[in-house]
């Protein structure tokens, strides 16, 4: 079967979005995310995220605020003892202040990420990959002063974004994690509320996990090999790893991974402006068949999403993902 190329999800902000985010303006630069994926030949194209993007706080590109802010029962407002209780968790050192605080039932307010989908749907012309973040990394942003419990908070997250996933027809959607690969402690209810997310995706389902990409840089610490049970437990058609960035010493692990579950590779680093050979990604692909197995490889893609990078980066790596695969297979 052929390695299908795809993005992870967010691209570079246009400039000339800022002042000026009307529809009518953010659709045409929505339509040139995905027409410049098409031209580059990805296979599975998505909206760079700018749906999500806000003009007063463009350096997180939505993955977060966008979220929160919109569900009923959290606040984005915070005292100082707000504040020194999210400071209390080590693994969240990397942000001084918590996304928002949750003080009440939380419900879907006016969170509508079927809009978004439609949105970009008639714009395009080659399949669709819809991203949503993820109930784990919701809840580890925020701080409890309701529930009291992280499980309550995460599943009250999940029934929201399953309720959306329900109404959403793209072709994938994934569902992105990027905490929970320093935290593999928080598998058991982190597992029961992203399969509670992915039992509302009406196709392919897919759950990107990274090591972090907060300003370029990356936020966890951990091994793929301690993640292992947790990924098993996933409910999911495929992963969307980060190896480039961290080299693919770590390949062999993923020979426990159940058969089921198909592989993403990340052969792109996204936190280096050298656009990577078409060689060097085919040399990646075939190190990986050679290490795990003809046909397990499924997608390729960069390790996380582009926005820090500048577009003209953006566009050659991911010219040079698609050259890759076709070395690798022998396209011409």
């Amino acid at each position: 079967m052929a390695i299908l190329t795809t993005v992870v999800g967010s691209y570079p902000t246009p400039h000339w979005l800022l002042g000026n985010t009307s529809r009518t303006v953010l659709r045409d630069a929505v339509m040139v995310v995905l027409k410049t994926q098409e031209l580059a030949g990805i296979d599975v194209i998505a909206d760079g995220e700018l749906n999500r993007f806000d003009p007063s706080h463009p350096e997180t590109n939505g993955m977060i605020d966008y979220f929160v802010t919109r569900m009923d029962g959290i606040r984005s407002r915070f005292s100082v003892s707000d504040i020194d209780e999210f400071r209390k968790d080590a693994g969240m050192t990397y942000r001084t202040d918590p996304a928002g605080i949750v003080y009440g039932p939380i419900g879907e307010g006016v969170l509508n990420l079927p809009r978004d989908f439609e949105f970009t749907r008639g714009l395009a012309a080659k399949p669709i990959k819809f991203t949503c973040t993820g109930p784990h990394m919701l809840t580890k942003v925020l701080t409890d002063r309701h529930y009291g419990g992280r499980d309550k908070v995460a599943m009250a997250i999940a029934g929201v974004l399953r309720a959306q996933m329900e109404r959403i027809d793209a072709e994938i959607v994934q569902i992105d994690e990027a905490n929970i690969s320093g935290h593999p402690e928080d598998r058991e209810w982190a597992l029961e509320a992203i399969n509670h997310v992915l039992g509302g995706v009406r196709r392919t389902r897919g759950v990107h996990i990274c090591f972090g990409n907060y300003g370029g840089q990356s936020v966890q610490k951990g091994f793929w090999k301690d993640l292992m049970p947790f990924l098993n437990g996933l409910k999911v058609d495929h992963l969307v790893l980060e190896f480039a960035r961290r080299g693919f010493g770590e390949l062999e692990a993923f020979r426990d991974l159940d058969p089921k579950i198909g592989l993403g590779l990340g052969v792109v680093d996204i936190k280096d402006n050298g656009i990577e050979s078409g060689s060097l990604i085919a040399e990646r692909i075939e190190h990986a068949a050679k290490v795990l197995g003809a046909g397990r490889v499924k997608y390729i893609h960069p390790d996380c999403g582009f926005w820090m990078l500048q577009r003209s980066v953006a566009d050659g790596k991911m010219r040079a993902l698609v050259e890759g695969r076709n070395l690798f297979e022998g396209r011409k």
